[in-house]
């Protein structure tokens, strides 16, 4: 079985082929194909490479399948006995992607 750790928007991710993972927004439109090559692991079988800080010469092929907004929170702040409360939301920017492929370059 062969599998990546990408890094992007901050954060690393499991990319096997055929996944569908949420990532932070990309810029890029529905449909398009991007390609990441901030590589951290590659796993193949009983062969694994550990990046220092990345792996050279991998890069995943990933396809935009909708960009969206993510499930809204709600962040509240309060003072006991002072009546101050402030309530905030906040919904992230999300873009979801099928990868494609992981290729050697």
């Amino acid at each position: 079985m062969e599998y990546v750790i990408i890094e992007t928007g901050g954060k690393q991710y499991r990319a096997d082929k055929g996944a569908i993972l949420e990532v932070e927004r990309l810029p890029a439109q529905n449909n398009s194909s991007v390609t990441f090559d901030k590589i951290l692991l590659h796993v193949n079988g009983s062969d694994v490479r550990v990046g220092k800080p990345y792996v050279a010469n991998i890069a995943v092929k990933a396809r935009i399948l909708e960009n969206l907004k993510g499930d809204k929170i709600r962040v509240a702040r309060f003072k006991a006995k002072s009546r101050y409360r402030k309530v905030r939301g906040h919904r992230q920017s999300l873009s979801r992607i099928q990868i494609q492929d992981i290729v050697k370059a």
